[in-house]
């Protein structure tokens, strides 16, 4: 399957989304990319999509307060009922042009239907 990286979030970090410290909480993050990739899954598979798993998430950088966070995703892989999705997240400063890795994660959501059992997924032809 070959899908473009495309970007789905683009928000800045806010002081009510850090510690003491000033870094970002990584939940806050997690939330994000998990909101990121929700949107394509209801998109590619027409419908409501649940996240199931999560794998691979590491932090390679720290998110500080008033950083551009942007969130990319990329559909990979297709089932009957799920569907993987890469996620990358990087900060930008908000003074600077340079992007930098914070962390990627690849999310596992399942197509439900109004009863929340898992339905079949449309392949696109």
């Amino acid at each position: 399957m070959t899908q473009i990286t495309e970007p789905v979030i683009r928000v800045t970090a806010m002081p009510a989304d850090a510690n003491a410290y000033g870094d970002i909480f990584g939940g806050w993050l997690l939330s994000h990319m998990d909101q990121g990739a929700g949107l394509i899954a209801a998109r590619y598979s027409h419908g409501r999509a649940v996240t199931i798993a999560l794998d691979g998430m590491k932090f390679h950088k720290p998110v500080h307060i008033g950083d551009e966070v942007s969130v990319y995703g990329q559909l990979q892989h297709v089932g009957r009922t799920s569907m993987t999705i890469r996620v990358e997240a990087f900060r930008r400063d908000r003074f600077e042009e340079e992007q930098v890795k914070v962390t990627e994660a690849v999310f596992t959501f399942v197509a439900i239907d109004e009863a929340g059992k898992p339905r079949a997924i449309e392949q696109e032809k």
